[in-house]
């Protein structure tokens, strides 16, 4: 064991004796280190760390085995110092000693490898040390052909020690310097030799991998430049002999182009892309991009029409078979279908159907174009962020592409085919555009004549083209867009005609896609009714179609597995193979509290019954709303609640003590947003129950805006509204007296089955909801 001596860290760096190794020394530690080596004689230990990352190392984050190294030449910088050393032999770091500035350790010399190894190592040893040097060779040689034997000196040098040239080729191989250390560590020279071979194959196989890589790119672009020089010398030569310069592609490309007829300011543009093309080598990174858009101008429909059977007794046979119901809108249908039989040159109409979902909006736009003759397209704009997907991307961006109309006319292959853009409430805005303004062109008359695609960039007419659009509801459409359409109110069904709808249409589709005879699955009419009223609750009849569906599945294993059934499915079987209700026999309630009143909220998936309660509280808090209400139906309950005090009077009630207390109004299903005018006198009449303590009539439902001076209002939606009050079992229904109008769309069926109060006021309101109340003039 001999004295200490300042320790160097180094971060990616192994010095081996006898390698001459510049050093760049930056840190303050190390710097004062130096300064002591250069005092102390010019030596000092250089190890590595096993992390780089840290920077004020200590003994305990550097490997334990070092070398000592000579300094030769101290080179002092701006930032630090230069400083040359030569390796002078390897040694273990034992312990480190107080030095406050720097790192200092005492240690123990290691062995010095030489090749006195014993006789059986010694063959193996000589064998590898030639391998070695054959491969190093190698390498040198891949580098570069003519520079080799250089190469080859640098990394064997004028060296004769063997062992030295092993450490030499170690430290300029490239690899990790956890390799280099193990280089470093090894105990005899065999294992020496064993791992600077793995470290020469492994430098050997990457060396000829990228030389590969290298000469197979160079080739290629002498292949592209061969080849276009070719073309050049092949288009020159056709073009002195007379000849067309097209390949076949081009040639057909022409030729389609030539087929569709384009118009004349169309055919100037295209021929301007045709020639630029036939310039391109078929490798130049433009040419897909214009052959594609090339083909595109080929593949639309410039001038190629359907036809339009305008039949009105056959078009209304089509719609009837496809739908039941629904007679305004297809109404609606055959008057437009009329005026294109008078006026062939009329501007198809723009309809937007808006209805709860699962009433067949959808489906009725297949149902015209079966009718009328014509191609149909549905483009989804659910979710659509991205003004492009309308208007396409130009085609400098990568990957670019026409829009969705385009894509859509494409895919049809004529120009007056059917569109129906779903789902046109569900557009989005963002960052990316608008795609509702691009559809304000789109879907204008007046516009869309001369629609200019970004990609195409060329004027397409579109005025052909009959658009349908789909919403749920109108909220958040712009006005601006709404403007361009008609709108057509496709509203749900009653019972009765869901039971003809599911005997005529869903029973036997789903009894088909089960592959079930129709003498294997029949529905009673009681049982169907059952079905319909106590396992869906919906304005349409999507949710009924899945129940159908499960019924046809449930019947289709009993057949599979060998049971004896009856083939009708009867009102006792219903629950045995569908499970419990989902819902009761009816939504109504047998007995109410005071405090509690029934109304109808219209929502996207149609008309429901929303229940309102309100009780007194002894604080003195004037008003608390909860049931996550919204800002209109907020105002509404103070409306309602300050009418109740000024006809307080009026209802038997001590205005003075109704004021002194607070009102809690409630509406169940907090986690359902709600909002809108038409629960104002529902608010009303739960008040007036709370503080008379009088109960209202459980099979009293309404619906109504309240003024401040008592007026009832009209409101929308009064015909989804009814038919979920006759869903649900209510008998007696008050509406405004301005809805009664609305009142004729309603099936002659629920007319029949529900007593109507029309209301001007909330006295009207008050008696029927109300019986025991008595209202003083």
């Amino acid at each position: 064991m001999s004295d200490s001596l300042p320790v160097l860290p180094l971060k990616d760096t192994i010095i081996f004796p006898q390698i001459v190794v510049p050093l760049a020394v930056g840190r303050e530690k190390s710097l004062a280190a130096i300064e002591a080596a250069v005092a102390a004689g010019g030596q000092f230990i250089a190890v590595a760390q096993e992390d780089p990352g840290i920077d004020e190392p200590n003994l305990g984050d550097l490997y334990v085995t070092g070398t000592i190294v000579k300094i030769t030449r101290v080179e002092r910088q701006d930032n630090g110092s230069q400083v040359i050393v030569q390796g002078d032999r390897r040694v273990k770091l034992l312990s480190q000693t107080d030095e406050d500035a720097y790192i200092a350790a005492t240690y123990e010399p290691l062995i010095e490898l030489d090749l006195s190894e014993t006789s059986s190592d010694a063959s193996e040893i000589e064998a590898l040390l030639r391998v070695n040097r054959e491969i190093a060779q190698r390498i040198a040689t891949l580098y570069d052909t003519e520079n080799g034997a250089q190469i080859y000196q640098q990394l064997v040098g004028h060296l004769t020690n063997p062992v030295i040239q092993m450490y030499r080729i170690a430290s300029l191989a490239n690899v990790e310097v956890s390799k280099q250390q193990e280089t470093l560590e090894c105990e005899t020279t065999l294992d020496l030799m064993r791992k600077v071979n793995g470290i020469l194959t492994h430098e050997l196989r990457v060396t000829e991998l990228r030389r590969e890589i290298t000469e197979s790119a160079r080739d290629d672009i002498e292949k592209q430049q061969r080849e276009h020089v070719l073309r050049q010398q092949k288009q020159a030569i056709e073009e002195a002999l007379g000849e067309g310069g097209d390949d076949e592609d081009i040639a057909e490309l022409r030729q389609d182009l030539k087929e569709a007829k384009l118009p004349a300011d169309i055919q100037t543009e295209v021929d301007r892309e045709l020639k630029r093309l036939g310039r391109m080598s078929a490798n130049a990174a433009d040419y897909q991009i214009a052959r594609a858009y090339l083909e595109l101008v080929a593949e639309l429909p410039w001038h190629t029409t359907t036809d339009d059977n305008l039949d009105l007794t056959h078009a209304q046979t089509i719609l009837d078979e496809d739908h039941y119901g629904l007679e305004d809108v297809k109404e609606r249908i055959l008057e437009s279908l009329a005026v294109m039989q008078l006026n062939p040159k009329s501007k198809a109409p723009i309809l937007c159907l808006v209805g709860p979902p699962g009433v067949g909006k959808t489906s009725l736009g297949q149902s015209i174009a079966r009718a009328m003759g014509r191609s149909f397209e549905r483009l989804s704009l659910g979710g659509l962020h991205d003004e492009a997907e309308l208007r396409g991307h130009r085609r400098t961006y990568v990957g670019a592409m026409p829009g969705r109309i385009l894509q859509g006319l494409r895919r049809a292959k004529v120009m007056n085919p059917i569109i129906m853009l779903d789902e046109l409430d569900k557009l989005g805005r963002d960052f990316r555009g608008d795609p509702s303004a691009a559809l304000m062109e789109i879907l204008d008359p007046a516009q869309n004549k001369e629609f200019r695609d970004n990609y195409l960039n060329l004027p397409y007419d579109l005025s052909r083209v009959m658009f349908i659009t789909t919403a749920n509801t109108l909220e958040g459409v712009p006005r601006p867009l709404l403007d361009r359409m008609e709108v057509l109110d496709v509203t749900g069904y009653s019972d009765l005609e869901k039971k003809s709808i599911a005997r005529n249409y869903l029973i036997p589709r789903q009894r088909s896609e089960a592959g079930l005879k129709n003498d294997q699955l029949a529905l009673s009419e009681i049982a169907l009714e059952q079905v319909i009223r106590r396992y869906t609750r919906e304005a349409g009849v999507r949710e009924l179609e899945r129940v159908i569906a499960r019924l046809a599945r449930k019947r289709a294993r009993q057949l599979v597995e060998g049971e004896s059934v009856s083939a009708e499915v009867s009102i006792d079987t219903v629950a045995e193979l569908l499970g419990p209700e989902r819902f009761k026999q009816d939504g109504s309630r047998d007995q109410q509290h005071s405090g509690v009143a029934a109304g109808l909220a219209w929502t996207e998936a149609g008309g429901d019954v929303l229940y309102i309660e309100a009780s007194r509280t002894p604080k003195e808090e004037k008003i608390t709303l909860t049931g996550h209400l919204g800002q209109v139906m907020q105002e509404s309950a103070k409306a309602a609640r300050s009418y109740v005090w000024s006809i307080a009077h009026r209802i038997g009630l001590d205005r003075d003590k109704i004021e002194a207390e607070g009102i809690h109004i409630h509406v169940p299903a907090g986690a359902v947003p709600k909002d809108g005018p038409s629960a104002g006198v529902t608010i009303a009449t739960a008040i007036v129950s709370s503080y008379a303590a009088m109960a209202t009539d459980p099979k009293v439902a309404m619906t109504g805006e309240l003024t401040l001076t008592g007026l009832v209002l009209p409101v929308g939606g009064i015909k989804e509204k009814l038919l979920a009050a006759h869903r649900s079992g209510f008998t007696h229904i008050i509406l405004p007296k301005d809805n009664e109008a609305d009142l004729a769309k309603l099936p002659e069926i629920v007319k029949d089955d529900l007593t109507i109060t029309l209301a001007g006021s909330l006295d009207d309101v008050l008696q029927v909801a109300i019986p025991m109340l008595k209202l003083k003039a």
